[in-house]
């Protein structure tokens, strides 16, 4: 069980993802952040936020762990950058409910652009950390929860 079940096409777009990150880095300036660890299989997500009239004006992210977690991490920063704060949240909330199997209209599907690919890897309960870590950093970080933590749910 693993990724090397997904469908080829979706493989090949995570695997890109995660080989060619969109957004890696550090940014100059921050006004939100927010580092969360999945203990489980090691991922850590370093997470920054510049947020300029109420909209996420540039976000990047540094961190390690598995192809799942960093692709996810980079096609969430790719999914918001743009968006409004409100926005970006209902996309993590989106993205949250459907790991935990809550069916969500097809606009709200297409809101996560290709970070819906994702929704496959729900099929595999072991990998759902992976693919909603950075979903959840972009929730702490933008609702401004300072506590950092592992992630242990």
């Amino acid at each position: 069980m693993g990724l090397s079940k997904l469908n080829g096409l979706y493989r090949e777009v995570i695997l890109d993802y995660a080989n060619h990150p969109h957004n890696k880095g550090s940014l100059a300036t921050t006004t939100n952040t927010m580092t969360l660890h999945n203990p489980t299989c090691g991922d850590t997500i370093n997470l920054q936020v510049d947020v300029k009239d109420n909209k996420i004006n540039n976000i990047a992210y540094t961190g390690d762990g598995c192809t799942i977690s960093q692709a996810s991490a980079s096609m969430m920063t790719d999914a918001v950058k743009g968006k409004t704060v409100d926005e970006a949240l209902a996309m993590a909330k989106t993205f949250s409910d459907l790991a935990i199997g809550k069916k969500h209209p097809t606009t709200d599907l297409e809101q996560l652009g290709d970070a819906q690919i994702l929704t496959n890897i729900m099929e595999f309960p072991a990998r759902i950390k992976c693919a909603t870590l950075s979903w959840w950093a972009l929730q702490r970080a933008l609702l401004k929860d300072s506590e950092e933590e592992e992630k242990n749910e």
